[in-house]
């Protein structure tokens, strides 16, 4: 990315900070494909490793806790780890992408109108449009 911000009356420029935002986030995507996550229940009794590609690769269960726990607590704990791996997967995979993104469009908006300063949006802060309906 570069440095320099883009005049947004030059449309080739913009076109080319287009393309290498393109390019960044398509390598950012790949980066997040192949990261693995870990999410767990039961204190790490129950482990589940997934993907950034939403490739689940395995459950891991504490012989300790197979032991001691009813069919209906382990099924629960696997649920749990699952929804947890998900969860951890998406934020990662969302930092991922807002790390490629925002000096992008912070290039590109840096002399121009930024999407939140369109004509007749108030803002509550900066950058934070108010949404349809809503009152102050």
């Amino acid at each position: 990315m570069s440095d320099m911000p883009v005049d947004p009356g030059d449309l080739g420029g913009l076109l080319g900070e287009l393309g290498r935002l393109q390019r960044e986030l398509q390598a950012a995507s790949e980066l997040a494909e192949m990261t693995e996550v870990v999410g767990s229940a039961g204190g790490g009794a129950v482990r589940v490793v997934v993907r950034g590609d939403f490739d689940f690769r395995r459950v891991e269960i504490a012989e300790a806790f197979l032991a001691e726990a009813d069919r209906a607590l382990v099924e629960d704990m696997v649920l749990a780890a699952l929804r947890d791996a998900t969860t951890r997967l998406l934020a990662s995979r969302r930092a991922a992408l807002d790390a490629a993104v925002g000096p992008a469009l912070g290039a590109l908006f840096e002399h121009g109108a930024a999407p939140d300063d369109a004509p007749g949006q108030e803002a509550e802060g900066p950058g934070t449009p108010l949404p349809p309906g809503a009152e102050r």
